[in-house]
């Protein structure tokens, strides 16, 4: 069963739904459409791996666009829970509550487009289930300039991202390398004594 609801661009079904759907209503701020994007984004635990206290993820984080761009997203669910790729603060004349919102179920992929104002801003993107945000399902949608960076975006601005494995090789062979040294010095000193010992001692 599916269910239409023209009045807010809304389609449903089992596979998940789209809110807020806009493909041709433009902004009050802009004449025309500048350029059109099309962007895939895959939800899933696999794109968590990375980033240290985090269970589910974007495989991108942060995706740029001009002003008055229309964007078309296609948003894959490789898990087996529902996900969401919901945005806020967009114009409320044009988008309900201002947001564009889409969900998929799990391994199901949904398909919306949505058009920007013409400012510079930026935007954030999430995953409005319970604690999906929390455990790292977080992004920014950087319109033009943007308005600088969001807090805690996997990969841009967080903290909590696990060392790659070249670093920690790195690290070791530094580690390595320090320890080589105090190692090489150690002999030396300890061979300069004894050759201090065993020197004659001039009378």
């Amino acid at each position: 069963h599916q269910h239409h609801d023209m009045d807010h661009g809304m389609t449903m079904d089992a596979t998940g739904m789209v809110m807020n759907a806009n493909s041709d209503k433009l902004p009050e701020d802009c004449a025309e459409i500048s350029r059109d994007y099309e962007f895939t984004v895959i939800a899933g635990t696999a794109y968590a791996e990375p980033y240290a206290g985090t269970m589910f993820g974007f495989d991108e984080h942060e995706w740029r666009v001009e002003p008055c761009s229309r964007i078309t997203i296609t948003f894959e669910n490789e898990d087996e829970v529902r996900h969401q790729w919901m945005i806020h603060r967009l114009p409320k004349y044009l988008y309900d509550q201002g947001m564009f919102h889409m969900e998929a179920a799990g391994g199901h992929t949904q398909k919306g487009t949505f058009i920007v104002p013409s400012d510079d801003r930026t935007y954030l993107v999430h995953c409005d289930i319970a604690q999906h945000m929390e455990k790292g399902m977080k992004a920014q949608l950087v319109v033009g300039k943007g308005s600088g960076d969001l807090w805690s975006i996997p990969g841009v601005t967080a903290n909590f991202e696990r060392e790659p494995l070249t670093f920690s090789w790195r690290q070791a062979a530094v580690l390595l390398l320090i320890a080589l040294v105090i190692c090489l010095l150690t002999v030396w000193v300890v061979a300069k004594r004894k050759t201090s010992r065993s020197a004659p001692v001039a009378k």
